[in-house]
């Protein structure tokens, strides 16, 4: 028995050896997404002159050199929920007519010859002019905190956004609705200026939020409704 451990030793020993002059083995390269393109026109809150659109964007990279194409959405609010248009394999840069008077919210990712996609860009909204439009309603509101469905533990919770408008010089003011139904009736801050406010909330509750952007001419843009718990 001791004679067959030893022999098995020296065969591993030798096994162990002679592997040495194999060439070592290439690990199979791995495929990677593209880089997110970068938006460039039109600009983040811009005002287009004309409805006819010429979307712009600084194009992806692909460490495999791998051929690209992008896919643009545009649609009419910031959640992508009313999507006007996806164009696959679309040029750079791509023209779109659109409605007059109107805010809309666009995007770009991109997807190399494998199928791999990158993320999304960033959000970019704008405008288009209207026939002798004085002023023009402010954008969507944008969600700061807390995140949707997340999980709150304190006995308040600050409710943060952001928003801006087309028209330079506009003044913004918020009203803010707030509570357990779905949407909320309840008006917790109205005309205030600060993009947060902070309210009293009880535990193992599901809270129900919007804010509607008024700006200093008239115009006001009701927010979508957002969410959180408590535990």
């Amino acid at each position: 028995m001791k004679n067959f451990i030893y022999l098995s030793i020296i065969g591993l020993l030798f096994a162990s050896c002679g592997s040495g002059g194999d060439d070592p083995v290439t690990p199979p390269v791995v495929n990677k997404a593209p880089s997110v393109p970068v938006l460039t026109a039109p600009a983040d809150n811009k005002l287009c002159l004309d409805n006819v659109v010429s979307f712009q964007w600084n194009e992806s990279t692909d460490t495999e050199k791998d051929a690209i194409v992008y896919q643009i959405q545009v649609a009419k609010d910031n959640a992508f929920s009313q999507i006007i248009t996806t164009l696959d394999n679309t040029s750079n840069p791509t023209n779109i007519s659109l409605e007059k008077n109107t805010s809309y919210y666009w995007r770009v990712k991109a997807t190399d010859a494998k199928g791999l996609a990158s993320a999304y860009t960033a959000t970019y909204k704008f405008y288009t002019a209207g026939t002798a439009v004085v002023n023009h309603l402010p954008f969507l509101p944008t969600l700061g905190l807390p995140a949707i469905n997340s999980v709150l533990t304190a006995s308040t919770a600050t409710l943060s956004w952001t928003a801006s408008d087309v028209d330079t010089g506009d003044v913004l003011t918020y009203d803010v609705y707030f509570g357990t139904a779905n949407p909320p009736t309840v008006k917790i801050g109205e005309n205030i200026s600060a993009v947060n406010v902070t309210t009293a909330v009880e535990p193992t509750k599901q809270y129900f939020w919007k804010v509607v952007v008024k700006d200093n001419k008239g115009g006001e843009t009701i927010g979508q409704v957002w969410k959180f718990k408590t535990n």
